[in-house]
């Protein structure tokens, strides 16, 4: 059995969904459990309503839920012409949830006050949509296809927004529903993203986190590997966006991957690693609009040579500077100051600590303030904003004779206000000014891998 996780531009609309079906068409010896996104920019539609319900703007609410049912409803009936009966119960799956959806929104309109558990419902709506109407189309094409609801499996805590699954209820869960839902057919299909908790209150597992839901699966099911299908050829060795002449890694070790993802690249949701180390699954980062091409294949260290993978990066990170003589041979310290960043739920990137002061690095998106506020009362504080950061990541770097040199020679007239070496010798970072980032990292990943 394997895993395929087909993100939001794979389903964007009738030709990626085409490429995708003849795709699983193609592996269906393997028994596959197809997992997919919303459509491509369909979430971000969603949370754009949810604001618009909060904000008490029905009007508005209502003309973007009129333009998602119309894209849904358009995509069905172009996936199905052929089809009249399956391209019906599309459009009807599609029609009860929109008019469900409706309602909901306009509730939380008259209200004006949008929990977390009533963001976590409307935004999950793409993936239930996408879902429904690609398993019709499979089925139109031949495929025999059983349709799973993610939230019957993915089982997480109470935090609606960002769900933290519980490993032992999944493992005990999934199988059986897998298993029975293949039942006199040829392929699986369910949602990423969604989650309950094990009363059934939903849940979602955060922005990117299809990902993280295909690899739960795998392990549940001890799948033979987890394809993760996107719009790109693989793992690349630096953005590709920021960066020119980049090329594709064709294979990295689960721990580089980790790092990439929690430092910066895009191409994987930064827990999918997790799971799949647990049962040892290999992971396959692989283009849908290039079905042919052998992607990356994410492998135990033990098969992945020496050296310098990639050069990844932080756009806009905050660097709090905490000051203070107490810490100079005093117990504890450290624990008080990062009760704090737990207590407030910030989370913290890079660590550097010296005698009598600790630099830590948070991503911007993230309210410090109370952070601040608390760390004030017992400490000097400092923060620098619009900095960014840098990592440098391959696995044992550390062994790398000249690597620091190698690092810090085109950037000798940045000023770096950090630095920062991973425990694990997986990777190097450190900081910079926001303007000087794309030049920066252009630069090193020129000098690494363009000599």
């Amino acid at each position: 059995m394997i895993v395929m996780k087909f993100g939001g531009t794979s389903v964007a609309n009738y030709e990626a969904i085409t490429r995708m079906i003849s795709i699983v068409r193609g592996k269906l010896d393997e028994k596959p459990v197809v997992v997919v996104s919303a459509l491509s920019k369909v979430t971000d539609l969603l949370y754009k309503i949810s604001d618009q319900a909060a904000l008490r703007n029905k009007a508005e609410a209502d003309r973007l839920l009129k333009q998602l049912r119309e894209r849904h409803i358009g995509l069905a009936k172009e996936l199905m012409p052929d089809n009249a009966e399956l391209c019906a119960q599309a459009c009807d799956k599609v029609n009860r949830i929109c008019d469900k959806l409706d309602s909901f929104v306009a509730a939380v309109c008259a209200v004006g006050e949008l929990s977390a558990r009533s963001k976590a419902i409307i935004i999950a709506n793409g993936e239930y949509l996408s879902s429904n109407i690609i398993c019709c189309a499979m089925n139109a094409g031949g495929i025999r296809t059983g349709y799973m609801d993610a939230r019957t499996m993915i089982i997480t805590d109470a935090d609606y927004l960002k769900g933290e699954p519980d490993m032992n209820a999944i493992a005990e869960k999934v199988p059986g529903i897998v298993s029975e839902a293949y039942r006199d057919n040829d392929a699986v299909i369910t949602q990423g993203f969604v989650s309950a908790t094990a009363d059934g209150e939903p849940t979602v597992l955060g922005r990117g986190g299809s990902d993280y839901s295909a690899s739960l699966i795998g392990m549940a099911v001890d799948a033979t590997r987890i394809e993760i299908w996107t719009d790109v050829d693989g793992v690349r060795t630096a953005d590709p966006r920021r960066v020119q002449n980049t090329r594709c890694l064709d294979k990295i070790s689960f721990e580089e991957a980790a790092e990439m993802a929690h430092f910066g690249a895009k191409v994987l949701h930064p827990l999918t690693i997790e799971p799949a180390v647990k049962k040892n699954i290999p992971i396959y980062v692989l283009n849908s609009m290039n079905s042919s091409g052998e992607g990356t294949a994410i492998l135990q260290s033990t098969f992945i040579e020496d050296g310098v993978k990639s050069v990844s990066c932080k756009e806009n990170i905050h660097v709090i500077n905490i000051f203070s003589t107490k810490m100079i041979n005093t117990s504890g310290f450290l624990t008080k100051v990062f009760e704090i960043f737990s207590e407030n739920k910030v989370s913290v990137d890079l660590i550097s600590t010296s005698e009598a002061n600790i630099s830590v690095t948070v991503d911007s998106s993230q309210n410090i303030d109370a952070v601040v506020g608390k760390l004030s009362a017992f400490a000097d504080v400092y923060v620098d904003s619009d900095k960014s950061q840098v990592s440098v990541i391959g696995k044992n770097i550390i062994n790398l004779k000249g690597l620091l040199e190698q690092t810090f020679a085109p950037v000798r007239d940045c000023k770096i206000y950090m630095i920062s070496q991973g425990a694990s010798y997986v990777n190097i970072s450190f900081v910079v000014d926001r303007t000087v980032l794309n030049d920066v990292v252009q630069q090193i990943h020129k000098y690494l891998f363009e000599k």
